[in-house]
């Protein structure tokens, strides 16, 4: 497994969720994402923007639990798009800098997940293989050595951030004993199906 640049990976979901966001209308925007805390698609752009705000200036208390992620989403409610896309791209460089020898780039991670999260919301497909791959080995590794190289690398990536219920992990062709079930996502198991791309 190559090393992963993950500042230019995060960079590059930035662009890829930015020009996303660009051309959602109202409908869109107002959608629910079901992997979420019951987001809207503006909510999890507020997020995605809100979050690396509170690190760059040092109000990132409580992080990364769910008081913190309520607060940077509840104050962008009245925020328009254009302004949430220049708040993710303003944060670009900053989050670059932190992930330099990170072992651990939660920060990646989260754009990624979320920007999956808005794919399979919008029924825009999977990402391009080169945005959730790198994902999928290392953390892959982290949490399910024995599954990389076996499982569908996307489904995979997707089951490590608890984006697939405990059926749909039984439902693949490779079988799960009941502990890998309920601890291979790092937010725990869920019993919701989520919206599955076709490969």
């Amino acid at each position: 497994m190559a090393d992963t640049d993950w500042g230019s990976f995060y960079a590059a979901h930035v662009d890829a969720v930015t020009a996303l966001a660009e051309g959602l209308d109202a409908d869109a925007l107002a959608s629910t994402v079901p992997a979420t805390p019951a987001w809207t698609v503006k909510q999890v752009l507020a997020h995605l923007a809100g979050g690396p705000t509170t690190f760059r200036t040092g109000t990132a208390d409580g992080a990364p639990g769910d008081d913190w992620t309520a607060r940077h989403v509840a104050e962008r409610t009245d925020s328009a798009v254009v302004d949430l896309v220049a708040e993710m791209r303003g944060n670009v460089e900053f989050v670059r800098g932190t992930l330099e020898g990170n072992p651990r780039p939660a920060i990646a991670w989260d754009v990624a997940t979320h920007h999956a999260d808005l794919h399979e919301a919008l029924g825009r497909g999977r990402l391009p293989e080169a945005l959730y791959l790198p994902i999928a080995e290392s953390v892959g590794a982290w949490r399910a050595p024995d599954l990389v190289g076996t499982v569908d690398p996307y489904e995979l990536f997707r089951a490590c951030f608890s984006r697939r219920s405990r059926a749909q992990l039984r439902a693949w062709d490779v079988e799960l004993d009941d502990e890998q079930v309920e601890q291979l996502g790092v937010f725990g198991p869920r019993d919701d199906d989520q919206p599955v791309p076709p490969a």
